[in-house]
């Protein structure tokens, strides 16, 4: 009999008899989804809600027994999702968690050996993003009388080492179950990291197959419901008298915002400081959508895929304000974007390793309230008024170039950034984009208006390819009073597209556009310009000298989407795409816009370096585009300049 008793939580055990606790017996599944099944979850004093919205699955030798006959036998308690791939389930539970702002999520459970290997990318999606997804593979036998069992890796080193230790790297909580009563001390363990602002990303739970279908006595106080209460953490007011003096003594501050402004909410925060200080902003991929795009202090995107108005701001400011930002290599410009001699960082984020970035000053706290907390010590300060009307015009000067670079360009087939413009004509200001990999990351952060926060989609922590169908169903589950509008590359769409299935099975609708440029586009501008030709990035037949360099192959990207259920539309010009936008949004079931580009229809850079290595010798040949050298026979280390996305 389990003797442990549950101690997290605000549910309170039913009274029992002195010297006699009341219990209930079931398999570790059975106890592992009805605690699942009873988390709530509050912020702010709002009404609780359960954190699981259900679990998905793909069930084999390691999990039917005992997970997926729990998930069975309380179908009617906790919703269970079919997927078609263990990867793309775990995308489904991240666009989930993120739709619903790090307050909800799903479970995944898969089977052992290939199944459970599928989702470690997954995984490193979720806690690179710092997304809560909870994992459930199944792991060799815990007697191990029988081993090795079909699809284990034996260690002849170790017998206490499986596939599923590929997960330690890649999650933010990590435990195996060798013991029905170990679950308990891991499910509070595996909450308490979910719905941790600061520390939230994958939960792995291995669970070894024989241990899932263990009966045991547990206490009834495991299956009560229980509410986590998500605190909001308060900065420490030396550090907020700090980050106030040295905003009011800088001449030329610049925002960034970062993904943790709209998991906080602190988008309302934000803007009030940024209208009372005169301050302007430049987004991040995860924190677009921040302020209104058409705010007269929006800079829109900023970084090495931002816009030159936004960066060349950056590159004269002289206190960088960023809040809940990771500071990654395309936000600054691989640390190459901010120019200012003496620039100084003033971090306001709830993560310390995120806080203490760029030898900053550390507002370690959660966004809204730092927000609130600094505008008061600012005593109602004011940025000059010739600098807000230079950060206007800059601002004033991305929108119009919006309009120029989403404007068609006459006969032939469309520019991606036309049919970026045409979707987000047609998408409602509540509509959602996901997107994560290739060229339209690049083009959609400074072209796409989001309407409001939440609504801008973009997986570019891990910029996954196979993230955008899955995740956006999970976003649409999430949310299925909106359309969800998936843009996806030809490259990425022969790579992971079977969620389409689950979409079509589950009723939910998206309208995916399916970008074909006849290629993994993005690397071959990519490649030719740092000196390796274009190299492996065409989809074409093998020629007469064994290279990859002859007819394109006969793909029906089309047929591929009919055979997983969606309707679909084949367009070549802006005008067809309107017009398949209109039928998309009046169908009732998925639709895949296959939309052939232009692949030579790039536009203007960024003013901004990304650092990607370049060979330092080589015998091929120069390759010179737009006039300019990008790689060189000679010993030199060259700096790849990157160009919106391309």
């Amino acid at each position: 009999m389990l003797d442990q008793t549950a101690q997290a939580g605000q549910a309170t055990a039913a009274a029992a008899p002195v010297g006699r606790r009341r219990t209930e017996r079931l398999t570790v599944a059975q106890a592992l989804i009805r605690f699942l099944a009873a988390q709530r979850v509050t912020r702010d004093g709002a009404e609780p809600h359960p954190f699981f919205g259900g679990a998905t699955g793909i069930f084999g030798h390691g999990n039917l027994a005992g997970v997926g006959q729990a998930l069975l036998q309380y179908r009617h308690d906790f919703r269970y999702y079919q997927a078609r791939n263990e990867q793309g389930m775990a995308h489904m539970a991240t666009g989930y968690a993120r739709m619903h702002n790090r307050l909800a999520t799903l479970a995944c459970t898969s089977s052992v050996g290939p199944g459970a290997t599928n989702m470690v990318t997954g995984a490193a999606v979720a806690t690179v993003n710092r997304l809560p997804i909870l994992l459930l593979p199944s792991d060799v036998f815990a007697d191990r009388l029988v081993a090795p069992v079909l699809q284990q890796i034996e260690q002849p080193c170790s017998q206490d080492v499986t596939a599923n230790d590929s997960f330690r790297a890649v999650s933010r909580y990590w435990d195996r179950i060798y013991r029905p009563e170990q679950l308990i001390t891991a499910l509070f363990e595996a909450m308490r990291t979910l719905v941790s602002p600061a520390d939230t990303g994958a939960v792995t739970l291995c669970l070894p197959q024989d241990v899932q279908a263990e009966a045991a006595d547990w206490p009834i106080e495991l299956f009560q419901e229980r509410v986590w209460d998500v605190p909001r953490a308060r900065a420490d007011e030396r550090s907020l008298e700090r980050a106030a003096a040295a905003i009011v003594g800088a001449r030329r501050p610049v925002i960034i915002a970062g993904g943790g402004v709209i998991y906080s909410e602190a988008t309302d925060a934000l803007r009030a400081f940024v209208e009372a200080t005169g301050i302007s902003v430049g987004e991040t991929q995860a924190g677009k959508g921040s302020l209104p795009w058409d705010h007269p202090l929006c800079l829109g995107a900023l970084g090495a895929s931002g816009s030159a108005y936004a960066n060349g701001l950056a590159n004269e400011a002289d206190v960088v304000i960023g809040v809940g930002t990771r500071y990654t290599d395309f936000t600054t410009a691989s640390k190459t974007l901010f120019r200012h001699d003496g620039v100084q960082f003033v971090n306001l984020n709830v993560g310390e390793l995120d806080s203490f970035k760029h030898a900053g000053i550390p507002v370690t706290g959660d966004a809204r309230e730092s927000l609130r907390m600094l505008a008061q010590q600012m005593g109602g300060h004011r940025v000059d008024a010739g600098y807000r009307a230079a950060a206007e015009r800059a601002a004033a000067d991305w929108r119009a170039d919006v309009d120029a670079q989403i404007r068609p360009e006459g006969e032939g087939l469309p520019a991606q950034a036309e049919v970026i413009g045409r979707v987000n004509a047609a998408a409602a200001p509540e509509d959602v984009v996901v997107n994560a990999a290739g060229s339209l990351p690049g083009d959609l952060h400074r072209l796409w208006r989001a309407g409001e926060p939440g609504t801008y989609h973009m997986e570019y922590g891990f910029s996954c390819m196979g993230y955008e169908i899955a995740g956006a169903l999970g976003a649409k589950i999430a949310a299925p009073e909106r359309e969800v509008f998936a843009f996806i590359g030809d490259g990425t769409w022969l790579m992971m597209s079977q969620e389409i299935l689950t979409s079509v099975q589950e009723h939910r609708k998206l309208i995916v556009v399916l970008v074909d440029n006849q290629g993994y586009g993005s690397i071959e501008a990519l490649s030719k310009v740092s000196g390796s030709q274009g190299f492996g990035t065409r989809f074409q037949f093998r020629d007469d000298d064994g290279q990859l360099a002859g007819e394109q192959l006969p793909i029906d990207l089309s047929a591929n989407a009919r055979s997983l259920g969606a309707e679909t539309i084949d367009v070549d010009s802006g005008e067809d795409l309107e017009a398949a936008l209109t039928q998309a949004r009046a169908n009732d079931r998925t639709t895949v816009i296959h939309v052939r580009v232009n692949p030579q229809g790039r536009f203007g850079g960024s003013g901004a370096w990304w650092d990607v290595p370049v060979a330092e010798i080589s015998e091929l040949d120069l390759q010179i585009e737009d006039g300019q050298v990008r790689a060189y026979r000679a010993k030199v280390k060259v700096s790849f300049k990157y160009e919106g996305g391309q």
